[in-house]
């Protein structure tokens, strides 16, 4: 097939989507298909339309189906999406829904979090990575890793804040790897630095230094309000590295309604208790880094490739039962 997808994040660019599209692209093309990425759509035939985000790609979703009505179209749901935008702006992320022939969902929740006249659109890929080269040796100091881009629905900070709180005898760190959204996340980022004996901020690094970063630590924060299934999540389930987690849908449907490491997002005083407990408690951070290890197979690059080969299959069955 000859495939489309759109992606707002440009060439070049180190944002999920933009790293989700490529991915996507290399596991299409690796199982016989074509696929050309754009940023924006002028039109173009093809043999399926994918785009990613419901709202952000509405405007290409919409000329889309109205120029080639007979092709499957498949809206891929982000957290933004699912958990901002269709409060937002209902009609237009709604329309998209309702546009497509088949909807993605990138974590097990979603269903829950869409309106229930989608859910029989709604199909699960779970996104992949790369499994990282083991560590070298055994782990020195007690560092935790922050990885993502700082904007306000990571809470990117909320780890550094719980780390103040640790009693003088820990040896925790918190290290933050991420692009300041704005400027103002980076003054805040560097206040914070500056202040806080126990958290430094690396800024945007590369995917082998994100690599690194996990391999050194003893265990990754992901603090975040909303999320539409973070491929962090994924990194560090391959990476074999203990999750602590906020307690939404997006976090919950990647590791599972009894996954032991959540807590209540926003609160870094549990979070704090948190990390203390991994840290004085090898059985607890044990379990967690069982756990993780057990999950690491949902996120693997042949399990995604399955996922979207069979979404595509949907989309055109789904499309030819609604327009014979």
């Amino acid at each position: 097939m000859n495939i489309t997808l759109i992606t707002p994040a440009p060439p070049g660019s180190r944002a999920g989507n933009r790293a989700t599209a490529e991915r996507w692209s290399q596991l299409l093309e690796q199982a016989g298909h074509r696929v050309n990425i754009v940023t924006e759509y002028n039109g173009e035939p093809c043999d399926l339309f994918i785009a990613l985000h419901a709202w952000r790609s509405s405007a290409a979703v919409v000329r889309f189906r109205a120029t080639h009505p007979d092709t499957p179209l498949i809206v891929v749901l982000t957290g933004t999406d699912i958990y901002d935008h269709q409060h937002r702006f209902p009609d237009i992320t709604h329309e998209s829904m309702i546009l497509a022939d088949c909807l993605i969902g990138l974590h097990h929740r979603v269903g829950r979090d869409i309106p229930a006249r989608f859910t029989g659109k709604l199909t699960t890929v779970l996104q992949s990575a790369d499994r990282p080269a083991p560590p070298s040796g055994p782990k020195a100091g007690f560092d935790i890793c922050v990885i993502g881009h700082l904007r306000d629905e990571k809470d990117p900070l909320r780890a550094a804040l719980a780390a103040r709180q640790l009693p003088e005898t820990s040896a925790i760190r918190v290290i933050n790897a991420g692009k300041a959204h704005n400027p103002e996340w980076e003054d805040k980022a560097l206040a914070e630095q500056n202040t806080n004996s126990r958290f430094r901020w690396l800024g945007e690094v590369d995917k082998y230094a994100v690599h690194q970063l996990m391999n050194r630590c003893r265990a990754m924060v992901i603090s975040s309000f909303m999320e539409g299934g973070a491929n962090v999540v994924s990194e560090a389930c391959r990476a074999g590295l203990p999750v602590i987690a906020s307690d939404i849908s997006g976090n919950i449907g990647l590791l599972g309604d009894d996954y032991p490491g959540y807590f209540p997002v926003g609160d870094d005083t549990e979070l704090a208790r948190m990390l203390q407990r991994i840290e004085q408690s090898p059985d607890f951070l044990g379990e967690l880094e069982v756990r993780v290890k057990e999950l690491a197979g949902r996120f693997t690059p042949q399990a995604e490739q399955a996922s979207l080969l069979a979404a595509i299959e949907r989309a055109a069955a789904g499309h030819a039962r609604f327009n014979p």
